[in-house]
Protein backbone atom coordinates (compact mmCIF):
# COMPACT_ATOMS: atom_id res chain seq x y z
CA UNK A 1 0.00 0.00 0.00
CA UNK A 2 1.30 3.42 -0.89
CA UNK A 3 1.77 6.13 1.69
CA UNK A 4 -1.52 7.95 2.05
CA UNK A 5 -1.73 11.73 1.87
CA UNK A 6 -1.45 13.53 5.20
CA UNK A 7 -4.77 14.55 6.71
CA UNK A 8 -5.73 18.18 6.47
CA UNK A 9 -5.96 19.76 9.87
CA UNK A 10 -4.68 22.32 12.29
CA UNK A 11 -1.01 21.86 13.15
CA UNK A 12 0.29 23.13 16.50
CA UNK A 13 3.96 23.91 16.89
CA UNK A 14 5.08 23.00 20.43
CA UNK A 15 6.16 26.00 22.44
CA UNK A 16 4.31 28.50 20.24
CA UNK A 17 0.66 27.85 21.08
CA UNK A 18 -1.51 30.87 20.24
CA UNK A 19 -5.20 31.72 20.66
CA UNK A 20 -6.08 30.20 17.27
CA UNK A 21 -4.53 26.89 18.41
CA UNK A 22 -6.43 27.01 21.70
CA UNK A 23 -9.74 27.79 19.97
CA UNK A 24 -9.28 24.96 17.45
CA UNK A 25 -8.43 22.51 20.24
CA UNK A 26 -11.41 23.55 22.37
CA UNK A 27 -13.78 23.12 19.42
CA UNK A 28 -12.52 19.62 18.57
CA UNK A 29 -12.09 18.44 22.18
CA UNK A 30 -15.69 19.50 22.83
CA UNK A 31 -16.72 16.50 20.75
CA UNK A 32 -15.42 14.11 23.39
CA UNK A 33 -18.52 12.78 25.14
CA UNK A 34 -18.02 12.81 28.90
CA UNK A 35 -20.03 12.07 31.99
CA UNK A 36 -20.85 14.99 34.25
CA UNK A 37 -20.12 14.99 37.97
CA UNK A 38 -19.70 17.30 40.93
CA UNK A 39 -16.50 17.37 42.98
CA UNK A 40 -16.98 18.71 46.51
CA UNK A 41 -14.93 19.17 49.66
CA UNK A 42 -14.93 21.09 52.95
CA UNK A 43 -12.30 23.80 53.25
CA UNK A 44 -12.00 26.32 56.10
CA UNK A 45 -15.50 25.34 57.24
CA UNK A 46 -17.11 25.99 53.84
CA UNK A 47 -18.50 23.67 51.20
CA UNK A 48 -16.66 24.10 47.91
CA UNK A 49 -18.01 22.32 44.82
CA UNK A 50 -17.69 22.44 41.05
CA UNK A 51 -19.00 20.63 38.00
CA UNK A 52 -16.44 18.46 36.21
CA UNK A 53 -16.33 16.32 33.09
CA UNK A 54 -12.69 15.21 33.39
CA UNK A 55 -12.71 12.22 35.74
CA UNK A 56 -11.74 8.59 35.42
CA UNK A 57 -12.01 5.24 37.16
CA UNK A 58 -8.35 4.20 37.47
CA UNK A 59 -8.21 0.93 39.42
CA UNK A 60 -10.41 -1.59 41.20
CA UNK A 61 -7.71 -2.79 43.60
CA UNK A 62 -7.55 -0.59 45.52
CA UNK A 63 -10.54 1.38 44.19
CA UNK A 64 -8.98 4.57 42.80
CA UNK A 65 -10.22 7.46 40.68
CA UNK A 66 -8.80 10.70 39.33
CA UNK A 67 -10.17 14.10 38.42
CA UNK A 68 -8.81 17.04 36.44
CA UNK A 69 -9.35 20.45 38.08
CA UNK A 70 -8.48 23.92 36.79
CA UNK A 71 -5.40 24.79 38.87
CA UNK A 72 -6.41 28.42 39.51
CA UNK A 73 -9.94 27.49 40.62
CA UNK A 74 -11.21 27.42 44.21
CA UNK A 75 -12.05 23.74 43.93
CA UNK A 76 -8.46 22.76 43.03
CA UNK A 77 -7.05 24.70 45.99
CA UNK A 78 -9.68 23.28 48.33
CA UNK A 79 -9.30 19.65 47.20
CA UNK A 80 -5.52 19.84 47.43
CA UNK A 81 -5.63 21.38 50.92
CA UNK A 82 -8.42 19.20 52.34
CA UNK A 83 -7.05 15.86 51.19
CA UNK A 84 -10.54 14.34 50.95
CA UNK A 85 -13.30 14.98 48.42
CA UNK A 86 -16.41 13.51 46.87
CA UNK A 87 -17.44 12.83 43.29
CA UNK A 88 -21.19 12.68 42.59
CA UNK A 89 -22.24 11.35 39.16
CA UNK A 90 -25.15 13.46 37.93
CA UNK A 91 -28.36 12.31 36.25
CA UNK A 92 -30.05 13.93 33.27
CA UNK A 93 -32.45 15.62 35.68
CA UNK A 94 -29.62 17.45 37.44
CA UNK A 95 -28.63 19.79 34.61
CA UNK A 96 -29.57 22.82 36.74
CA UNK A 97 -27.14 21.73 39.45
CA UNK A 98 -24.43 21.17 36.84
CA UNK A 99 -24.98 24.65 35.38
CA UNK A 100 -25.01 26.35 38.80
CA UNK A 101 -21.80 24.72 39.97
CA UNK A 102 -20.07 25.37 36.62
CA UNK A 103 -20.80 29.11 36.73
CA UNK A 104 -17.77 31.31 37.34
CA UNK A 105 -17.95 33.72 40.25
CA UNK A 106 -20.25 31.65 42.45
CA UNK A 107 -20.26 32.69 46.11
CA UNK A 108 -18.01 30.84 48.56
CA UNK A 109 -20.52 31.16 51.39
CA UNK A 110 -23.83 29.50 50.65
CA UNK A 111 -22.69 27.89 47.40
CA UNK A 112 -24.80 24.80 48.05
CA UNK A 113 -27.81 26.58 49.60
CA UNK A 114 -29.91 25.86 46.49
CA UNK A 115 -28.59 22.32 45.96
CA UNK A 116 -29.99 19.29 47.79
CA UNK A 117 -27.14 17.29 49.27
CA UNK A 118 -26.15 14.98 52.11
CA UNK A 119 -22.85 14.58 53.95
CA UNK A 120 -20.31 11.86 53.15
CA UNK A 121 -19.55 9.46 56.01
CA UNK A 122 -15.80 10.06 56.39
CA UNK A 123 -15.06 13.75 55.75
CA UNK A 124 -18.54 15.26 55.69
CA UNK A 125 -18.10 16.58 52.14
CA UNK A 126 -21.23 17.19 50.10
CA UNK A 127 -22.81 14.35 48.11
CA UNK A 128 -25.42 15.55 45.62
CA UNK A 129 -28.81 13.98 46.44
CA UNK A 130 -30.21 11.83 43.65
CA UNK A 131 -26.81 11.25 42.01
CA UNK A 132 -26.46 7.96 40.15
CA UNK A 133 -23.47 7.08 42.31
CA UNK A 134 -21.07 8.85 44.66
CA UNK A 135 -17.53 8.23 45.81
CA UNK A 136 -15.61 9.69 48.73
CA UNK A 137 -11.88 9.82 48.12
CA UNK A 138 -8.66 10.42 50.01
CA UNK A 139 -6.07 12.15 47.84
CA UNK A 140 -3.05 9.97 47.05
CA UNK A 141 -1.34 12.10 44.36
CA UNK A 142 -1.56 15.56 42.80
CA UNK A 143 0.16 16.29 39.50
CA UNK A 144 0.22 19.71 37.80
CA UNK A 145 -0.43 19.31 34.06
CA UNK A 146 -0.61 22.46 31.90
CA UNK A 147 -3.40 24.64 33.39
CA UNK A 148 -4.84 21.85 35.56
CA UNK A 149 -4.17 19.63 38.54
CA UNK A 150 -4.73 15.92 38.06
CA UNK A 151 -5.79 14.59 41.46
CA UNK A 152 -5.82 10.86 42.19
CA UNK A 153 -7.68 9.49 45.16
CA UNK A 154 -8.36 6.18 46.85
CA UNK A 155 -12.05 5.49 47.50
CA UNK A 156 -12.84 5.43 51.23
CA UNK A 157 -16.66 5.28 50.92
CA UNK A 158 -19.18 4.99 48.09
CA UNK A 159 -22.81 4.48 47.33
CA UNK A 160 -25.76 5.37 45.20
CA UNK A 161 -28.42 7.84 46.19
CA UNK A 162 -30.73 7.04 43.28
CA UNK A 163 -33.11 4.11 42.87
CA UNK A 164 -30.96 1.05 42.04
CA UNK A 165 -33.82 -0.42 39.97
CA UNK A 166 -34.45 2.73 37.93
CA UNK A 167 -33.09 3.20 34.43
CA UNK A 168 -30.56 5.86 35.32
CA UNK A 169 -30.10 8.59 32.74
CA UNK A 170 -26.57 9.99 33.13
CA UNK A 171 -25.92 13.63 32.31
CA UNK A 172 -23.44 13.69 29.43
CA UNK A 173 -21.50 16.69 28.11
CA UNK A 174 -20.97 16.66 24.33
CA UNK A 175 -20.41 19.40 21.75
CA UNK A 176 -20.53 22.14 24.41
CA UNK A 177 -24.00 21.06 25.60
CA UNK A 178 -25.51 18.72 28.15
CA UNK A 179 -27.17 15.67 26.63
CA UNK A 180 -29.17 12.71 27.87
CA UNK A 181 -28.72 9.07 26.91
CA UNK A 182 -32.37 8.12 27.44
Amino acid sequence: MENPEPLPGHRIDPGTVDQEDIDAYRLLAGDIAAGTAVVATRHHGHDIAATVTGFLDVSYDPPTMLVSLYADGRIAEAVEAAGTWTLSLLTGGQEGTANWLASPGNPVRGLLNQVHFSRSPVSGSAVIDGAIAWFELRTTAVHPVATHLVVAGEVVAMGGTGDPHAENDPLVHFSREYRHLR
